[in-house]
């Protein structure tokens, strides 16, 4: 069975590939800010929905694959902080998550035929106190303006935190790699394929 990722995250399509499946990608044509501005949505079921939708839109167009789709939200209490796009707003992002606790909530969505799996991963991330310095010689490395919250933990962002909580960490770049595996195991995939 085809199996496709309702993405154009690069990150989200080197995850998948650690399962060892083939998969072809798509990006998928959702408006994301509309779902983010619900205020009648928890930030969990914001990112349930977004996954969801992304998911619909790519099965829409393929309704005989297995379409996976995920999205994440980096937030603090009810502020999301999503991809910056700018290496001026990543400072100010990241001098806002300094020196506190936020999360990083990721949420993927199974679309086979009629049936709907949704799993959501809550990870806990505390920033080091950093001066400004630091900031702007952490963004000169990573550059992370294509982001949720400005920083890239499998590369120099991780040393910008004193305590990180999750149970998958494949989930802090995009997509929880161990239960979504053990889903598409139930689903008839092979894993590793």
């Amino acid at each position: 069975m085809k199996i496709i990722l309702a993405s154009g995250s690069q990150y989200r399509k080197e995850l998948l590939s650690k399962l060892g499946i083939s998969f072809e990608a798509f990006s998928p044509d959702i408006d994301e800010e509309l779902i983010k501005n619900n205020q009648k949505l928890s930030i969990e079921e914001k990112a349930v929905t977004l996954a969801t939708e992304k998911a619909k839109a790519i099965q829409l167009k393929h309704p005989n694959a297995i379409v996976i789709g995920s999205d994440q939200i980096c937030h603090k209490a009810q502020k999301i902080y999503s991809k910056s796009g700018s290496i001026e707003k990543s400072y100010d992002i990241l001098k806002e998550l300094n020196n506190s606790e936020h999360k990083l909530t990721t949420a993927y969505c199974i679309l086979k035929d009629d049936l709907c799996v949704t799993h959501t991963n809550i990870t806990k991330l505390k920033m080091r106190n950093l001066d400004s310095l630091q900031i702007k010689k952490y963004l000169s490395l990573d550059k992370p303006i294509d982001c949720a919250g400005s920083y890239k933990l499998e590369l120099n962002g991780i040393s910008l935190f004193e305590k990180i909580e999750t149970e998958d960490y494949t989930a802090i770049v995009g997509l929880p790699l161990i239960q979504l595996g053990n889903d598409l195991a139930k689903l008839g995939i092979q894993i590793p394929g």
